[in-house]
Formats: structure tokens, sequence, C-alpha cells
């Protein structure tokens, strides 16, 4: 009897580990696709836990950042894509505009809920259920300080496409830490004038 109990435990115990082998392995293999991603994607411009927090879990997941600069103009892509179709990408480029006229522009693109603002400084940021914008002033190499028509600046515009893993609030701060990421490794990487340490993040958003 005692040996029956024995083998039978000894099955209960092979089935419950090859039972937790098959989730661990459906897990690193349908689950970890944005996790084998570089710690910073897109050429080191924004945190993998930024974009991880934005993402539903996926199979795959891959991600590009290219500079692209022509003389005195410079315009940064990021994007990440997993393969569930879901989408985080941004654009960073150079503009002439003050910053009251640029929120005012991008406080209305037409949402129905009221767009978020936060600020850092001469710093803005504003954010809609998935789009975030943000605006450094940044003079680029090349052109002169007050040259410009209105002011130099840099601009980012980010979204989402397709799922999201957060909603609500908590998408609005990851797509505005993930513009503003952008926004200070090409503040770098285009190489502005202006002689100025970024903050590392822009406020927290208010609760709503």
């Amino acid at each position: 009897m005692q040996t029956f109990l024995g083998k039978k435990a000894v099955r209960a115990g092979i089935g419950c580990l090859l039972l937790l082998g098959a989730v661990f392995g459906y897990l690193e293999i349908f689950t970890k696709g944005i996790d084998r991603l570089p710690a910073r994607p897109c050429d080191g411009a924004v945190d993998r836990a930024t974009v991880a927090h934005a993402l539903p879990a996926a199979r795959k997941a891959e991600e590009k950042g290219t500079l692209n600069r022509q003389a005195d103009d410079f315009t940064f892509f990021c994007y990440v894509r997993t393969s569930g179709d879901s989408v985080i990408s941004g654009e960073a480029e150079p503009r002439d505009a003050d910053p009251g006229p640029w929120r005012d522009y991008y406080a209305k693109q037409g949402y129905v809920v009221d767009p978020v603002e936060v600020s850092s400084g001469d710093i803005r940021a504003v954010v809609h259920p998935d789009h975030a914008y943000v605006y450094v002033p940044c003079t680029p190499p090349g052109k002169k300080p007050g040259e410009a028509r209105e002011s130099h600046a840099l601009t980012v515009d980010a979204r989402t496409i397709g799922e999201t893993r957060v909603h609500g609030t908590e998408l609005r701060q990851v797509l505005v830490d993930f513009a503003y990421q952008l926004a200070r490794h090409t503040y770098k990487a285009a190489d502005c004038q202006e002689a100025r340490t970024l903050p590392e993040e822009l406020p927290r958003l208010p609760a709503a």
C-alpha cells in the first residue's frame, strides 16, 4: 500500500513539474518579447521599462532609433513594435515656435478629453489619451540664437497604436515619460547650442 501511494506521489510530483515547465516555457516563448529588447531601445534613447509599461506582453518585439542629419536640420525617429501590433513611437525635430502658440496648437488637436499639461521651467508637455507632445528650447547647430521668426525649439510628438497595457492617467504618464526621454536623447545627440543639463524627468501628472 505504501509503495503504491509512494508511486502516486512521485507521479503527481512529476506532473506538477511538467506543468510548471510548460507554464514557464509558455511565458518565456510567448510573453517575453519586450524583455529581450536592449535595456535602452532606440539607440539608447528610451528606457525599456517605460516601453514595457506601455505595451502588452508579446512573443516578439522590435525597435529602431534613427537620427537623420541634414546640414543644420535633424530628425530623430524611434519606434517599438510588438508581434501583437502594439506600437509606441515618436519623432523629435527642430521647430521655430514660441511656447505659448505651441501649447495652444497641441492642446487643440480635436480630442474629446481635455489635455493635461506639466512643465519644468521652460520645458513643457501636453498629453492627450494616446498622444504626448514635448517642447524644449533648443538652437540647432548652424543656427543663431534669436534669428528664428519665433523661438528655436526641439519638439517631440509621441503616441501609441493598438492595444496598450495601461490606460487613462497611467498611459498618459507613460507617454510623457517616453516623449521626454526622446527629447533628452535628441537634445544631446543633435548638439543643441544651449549649455544646460535637462532634468531627469518631468513632474508627475496630477492624479485623475
